[in-house]
């Protein structure tokens, strides 16, 4: 602990030393109307020479000006960067691609994609810009946001990688085969964040389409890494999905294993699910018990709880963005500083960093375009305004632009690796535009919204309390309750009829006929019971809120089933 403390105190000196800030510059804190046009451009800058040089390729090879596929074949730096596009206000653009990606993008196709990567960028992408289609000025089909091309698309995608989950555990192979599915041979070692980085797309999915095989494998797979954590409540970093031992037995908050987490808290956050909160407390306090050393994060052996590698890796960077979404901003304000100090020293965080001995691991130096630091300073600047958290903006910024522009977009990192991750446009550039645009509409307090009228009811939409994926992509989480569809209606009806009858004893709930409503003729009770009127007065001072989770309609017009009106009186 004190070593550590040391060497963090000397890091800090050595920027100080290096790094002397001007006169008052500390108090001003950069113009953030000036930065936000400057990542505009940076924007603008690899978006055109990737449509200029590399389009219908997945990626930009920036020394090269050429195009590459690496994930896929499907113009990936397009989807991922579409609703990049709208949060700049470029709505043509957005339409424009809008159509490009309805003509020219076809899933049928004899590849072999990630799993993981496939779901994350190409699932999420067109799902956040489905959802987003209205608000670009885009001609929505009647019946959205339950219809529409985008949705066809990810749905298409998605279950291309269901193979993938037929599985003894349930847990998804890392690679499928968009046309064969799951190719003989296949390795069935997968990482963590492989099996569990699935419920945010699919439970979308599944509430649009009504189809509910998306959220259940999602539930699955996430249920199995639960069952098989550790003793002390930690799970490893790669598993082998047919037997469910634990090949990898590292355990930590980054490479392999970080978006599962972050899913646990964006699932429950999305879908108010509690089970989901609480697996995530659960592996919280194991994380702080075990692996947490004078708020930085170590790696340790998931069984025993000794530490096997005192390194911290750069992926690790989006935990403080994920604490302050538990409410936990003190913990993350202190971690993020920490990361900063070492963002500082290199330019950007290396790959990987020894923290004791404060040096890369492999003498490489920062990596700017990576948008883990990036994501939680935009979190934690919503949750707290600390003007630190705009000048880790600003840097990034100028170590962008001094390390990794060339003439045809911008690089990877220091080296000048030949290619421009289609991450750089879908998570980087957003995260950094929205850290210095705090009026942009994905900041919405819920002052503002539209009402739409599906053939569900009317429901509220861009209202704000947008959940990201892992890739950046927004998902509006008012939009899962606006396509109920009739069967799954008719099933949570059936369970509410039944507890009816079993409380109707104690006088819980009351009903009275749909006659009453104008709603048609009374039928006989379905167990005999008369229909006459009983308590038919409400509670005027409580509202009468429903059991069903969809909010769109009225607690009367939801439960009118078999023509009687049941009233909650409780």
């Amino acid at each position: 602990g004190a070593a550590m403390l040391r060497c963090l105190g000397s890091l800090l000196c050595l920027w100080a030393l290096r790094f002397p800030a001007g006169p008052g510059a500390a108090a001003r804190g950069p113009d953030v109307a000036s930065y936000r046009e400057r990542v505009r451009a940076m924007f603008y800058h690899a978006y055109e020479h990737y449509l200029e040089s590399a389009f219908p390729y997945d990626e930009l090879r920036p020394l090269t000006c050429d195009g590459q596929d690496t994930w896929g074949s499907f113009s990936l730096t397009l989807i991922d960067a579409l609703d990049t596009l709208l949060i700049l206000g470029n709505v043509s653009e957005f339409q424009r691609v809008v159509n490009v990606l309805q003509e020219g993008v076809d899933f049928d196709i004899d590849v072999n994609a990630s799993v993981f990567e496939t779901n994350i960028r190409v699932v999420g992408g067109l799902l956040s810009a489905h959802l987003l289609s209205k608000k670009a000025g885009v001609e929505v089909e009647v019946g959205w946001p339950c219809s529409g091309p985008l949705l066809r698309m990810a749905e298409e995608a998605a279950r291309k990688l269901l193979p993938a989950f037929h599985t003894p555990t349930g847990m998804p192979y890392g690679t499928v085969n968009l046309l064969h599915g799951v190719n003989p041979g296949e390795t069935p070692v997968t990482c963590t964040a492989g099996i569990g980085t699935f419920i945010v797309e699919f439970a979308t999915l599944s509430h649009l389409t009504g189809d509910p095989v998306f959220e259940d494998v999602a539930r699955k797979a996430l249920k199995a890494l639960w069952k098989n954590r550790s003793d002390i409540g930690l799970v490893g970093n790669h598993i082998d999905v047919i037997t469910a031992k634990w090949v990898a037995q590292d355990a930590g908050i980054g490479a392999g294993v970080d978006s599962y987490f972050e899913y646990l808290v964006k699932g429950a956050i999305l879908l108010q699910d509690k089970e989901l909160m609480s697996m995530f407390l659960e592996y919280n306090k194991a994380i702080k018990n075990y692996t947490k050393f004078d708020d930085w994060y170590l790696w340790v052996q998931m069984y025993k709880g000794t530490v096997s590698m005192p390194v911290f890796q750069s992926l690790e960077a989006y935990w403080p963005g994920l604490q302050s979404l538990i409410g936990d901003v003190d913990n993350a304000m202190r971690t993020f500083l920490n990361y900063y100090t070492v963002w500082k020293q290199f330019g950007g965080l290396p790959e990987f960093y020894n923290i004791p001995q404060g040096y890369t691991v492999d003498k490489r130096e920062g990596y700017p375009l990576r948008p883990e630091l990036i994501e939680s300073a935009m979190y934690l600047y919503r949750a707290t305004r600390d003007p630190t958290l705009l000048e880790l903006g600003r840097d990034a910024v100028e170590s962008i632009e001094k390390i990794s522009k060339v003439d045809c977009g911008f690089a990877t990192d220091h080296r000048l690796d030949n290619r421009m991750e289609s991450f750089f446009l879908a998570e980087t550039i957003k995260y950094l535009y929205l850290l210095f645009d705090p009026d942009n509409f994905i900041h919405n307090d819920g002052s503002d919204f539209d009402v739409v009228i599906t053939p569900y009811g009317e429901c509220v939409l861009s209202a704000g309390g947008y959940i990201f994926n892992t890739e950046a992509h927004p998902i509006d989480p008012a939009a899962l309750h606006c396509c109920r569809k009739r069967k799954e209606e008719q099933w949570e009806v059936e369970d509410l009829m039944q507890e009816f009858y079993s409380l109707k004893k104690t006088k819980k709930f009351t009903f009275k006929t749909a006659s009453d409503h104008g709603e048609g003729d009374s039928p006989k009770d379905p167990e005999g019971a008369s229909s006459e009127k009983v308590g038919e007065k409400r509670n005027s001072k409580k509202s009468s809120h429903s059991l069903l989770s969809c909010p769109s309609q009225s607690f009367n017009s939801k439960l009118a089933v078999l023509g009687q009106v049941f009233l909650d009186n409780t």
